[in-house]
Formats: C-alpha cells, structure tokens, sequence
C-alpha cells in the first residue's frame, strides 16, 4: 500500500506524542483505502453490516470537524453530509467518490492541526453542547485516537473482505 505511514516516538512530551499516534492512525485509516476503486470502496463486504471503507473516511470527517472546529474552536457549522448533525449520513457512501471523501476528510484534519497547534495547551477547556460538559483539548485528542482506532480495527476486516489484503 502508498500511504506512508509516520513513526511514532517512544520518547516524547506528551503532546508530541498525542499529535503522532493521532497522525500514526490517520494515515492508517488513507492506508486501509489505498488502490481500491470507488466502487470498492463503496463495498458492504461483511453482510448484513452497511459498513465500508468510505462510509469511514466520511464518518472520520464528520468526528475531526465536529470536535476540533465545533467543539474546541466554537465555529458555528453543521456536518459536512447533514445539516441536523445525523451523523449516520456520513455512513451511506451511496453516490460518493473518493475524490469527494477524501478532499472533505483531509481539509477536516488539516484545520484540526490547525486548532490543536494554535492552542495554548492541552488543558484548553471547551464545551461540547451534545453531552453537555466541558472537555480538554487533551481529551478531545485521546478521543480521536480512540475513535481511529477503534474504525481502523474496522478497516482491517472491510479491506480484507473487498480484496484479500491484511495487514497492521
């Protein structure tokens, strides 16, 4: 697979190695999709699950923009793929490309470098409407890399169902 993937450091300071194991599973999630098709993409191939590598790319746009430019920098936007915040929309690659998912997802985590560099530090405090609490920027990146890893996991098998490729 193309997507290289970045090294994560044994020894870092904290939010070094928050930013890297946070990149670390990005490019994971680009690597699970590199050289397949849209239509492969697209793939349900673990029925009865609606599940697929798109429907994940899209999934992880909507999480980056939700918490890094919603929640901590308080931007009033909706969802790239729903404008009453269903975030099951993003799912239903039904009609998307890569070209589509792909731009939207890498815009997404490049404005959430943005933010995350732009803050003071970790303990920046911001107030997330959906749960009603306040969260740490530090959270909000531990959540993110919960979240990718959690789809990459997902990934894994999708991939595997659509053309027999595995791997870490």
């Amino acid at each position: 697979m193309g997507t290289e993937r970045p090294d994560v450091p044994v020894i870092a300071g904290e939010r070094e190695m928050l930013r890297q194991f946070l990149d670390y599973h990005r490019s994971t999630l680009a690597w699970k999709c590199d050289g397949l098709t849209d239509e492969q993409l697209r793939e349900r191939s673990m029925p009865p699950s609606t599940l697929t590598l798109l429907g994940l790319v899209r999934h992880m746009c909507e999480v980056e923009r939700t918490w890094f430019r919603k929640v901590i920098a308080g931007e009033d936007i909706t969802l790239v793929w729903s404008p009453v915040d269903d975030y099951q929309v993003a799912y239903d690659p039904t009609g998307a490309t890569r070209a589509e998912a792909f731009t939207a997802w890498q815009a997404e985590v490049a404005h959430a470098r943005r933010i995350e560099a732009e803050a003071e530090s970790l303990d920046v405090v911001a107030h997330n409407a959906r749960w009603g609490e306040d969260v740490s920027l530090r959270f909000v990146m531990l959540h993110l890399i919960h979240e990718y890893a959690r789809h990459n996991g997902h990934a894994d098998f999708l991939r595997e169902g659509v053309d027999g490729v595995t791997g870490a």
